[in-house]
């Protein structure tokens, strides 16, 4: 299987913007709406209207393993819905496929081309204007890079903007929505790895992605993470290293096996997040989380180094935190513990997706969210 940390270029480039908006029968004039005012991304722990899923597994990606994927993305989508709707993006020769899968209950399907399951990185980045009106901002998603095949997926940030009948607010700079994590008062956690990058940004200084970010994206501060490129597939992306639980209150990933390639670098990370100040100048405060050492062996993640048995890629949804479980069962308990005491007034739903760590992402990688304007 051709997982997210093999770097095999299935496509070239990704079709041109003026395409993308012709193929989804936008108006250019409407797509490219003046982003007039100040906007600000809320904190995924806010209010959701809905969550979004690609399901999007294809034959060419995942080979032997694409009902096994299609199979956890319906236990997410199934998940998700009891506590908020779901849009659900299929193909449309897969639509009773996703049905099946996924269930019709909350969910919401529509039809388009797909290349792959990332919903997050794909997807539409709502920020909130001073009025309360909802903006999308698309980050042209090259596919981390120009690694995988990405034409279709580079649509569907305008798709999802359309269909929420937000402002499209379309930035200069190259990312993704995985590479991205606020706390909603002003303050962000990036990974220098993946957004200061000449796959990404060639012709962009450290400065100049740090002001675009804030300007999109409302924030007063940002909090540069090493992160480590060449990696994995998308060159580290903060939402496998640190999460705001809420303003001031950072959960961080802490990798205990010194023999993973992570181990030294989410100990930088630790070290950099427990002398950090958040926008407001308050000192975090910082509790860890460590990935499994004992998962289940399973054809999934057998002969795997790149299993991504990571607890920290939740997805935080209205009422519940919809995280993995890996069949360690102290681990799991350690998780299930730990979010519990975190997120006191969610329920903690843990989910078997390891189908989708065999590809080397999670929970938070495949789902997205529109916030309450």
């Amino acid at each position: 299987m051709s997982t997210r940390r093999e770097f095999i270029k299935q496509v070239t480039v990704a079709a041109g913007v003026g395409a993308a908006f012709m193929g989804l029968g936008l108006s250019p004039g409407k797509v490219f709406a003046a982003a007039q005012g100040r906007w600000f991304m809320p904190d995924e722990g806010d209010k959701h209207e809905r969550a979004y899923i690609a399901f999007g597994a294809q034959d060419a990606i995942w080979e032997d393993f694409t009902e096994d994927v299609q199979e956890a993305l319906g236990r997410i989508a199934r998940a998700i819905a009891k506590y908020e709707p779901v849009t659900v993006f299929c193909r449309q020769n897969e639509r009773s496929i996703a049905e099946e899968f996924c269930g019709t209950r909350n969910i919401t399907y529509v039809t388009t081309a797909l290349d792959d399951i990332w919903m997050r990185d794909i997807g539409a980045n709502f920020v909130i204007g001073d009025e309360g009106g909802l903006g999308a901002v698309d980050f042209n998603f090259n596919g981390w890079g120009d690694k995988q095949q990405h034409s279709k997926d580079a649509k569907i940030a305008a798709l999802v903007s359309n269909g929420a009948q937000a402002t499209y607010i379309r930035s200069e700079l190259t990312g993704e929505g995985g590479a991205i994590e606020v706390d909603g008062h002003g303050t962000g956690i990036m990974t220098e790895s993946s957004w200061i990058n000449r796959n990404r940004n060639p012709d962009w200084s450290k400065a100049d992605v740090e002001a675009e970010l804030k300007e999109r994206l409302g924030l007063r501060k940002i909090i540069w993470l090493p992160g480590i490129k060449g990696k994995d597939i998308t060159d580290a992306h903060v939402d496998f290293y640190a999460r705001f639980i809420r303003p001031g209150v950072v959960i961080a990933n802490l990798d205990t096996d010194p023999e993973s390639y992570d181990h030294k670098v989410t100990l930088a990370h630790l070290d950099i997040l427990k002398n950090a100040t958040d926008a407001d100048g308050r000192k975090l405060q910082i509790h860890t989380i460590s990935p499994p050492l004992n998962p289940r062996k399973s054809k999934f993640s057998k002969n795997n180094p790149d299993f991504a048995a990571g607890y920290i890629n939740y997805f935080v949804i209205n009422g519940a935190i919809i995280a993995p479980e890996f069949g360690d069962k102290a681990a799991d308990k350690k998780a299930f513990d730990l979010l519990s005491e975190l997120y006191p007034d969610r329920d903690i739903v843990l989910l078997n997706i390891d189908a989708i760590a065999a590809g080397g992402g999670g929970i938070h990688c495949v789902t997205s969210h529109q916030p309450q304007a």
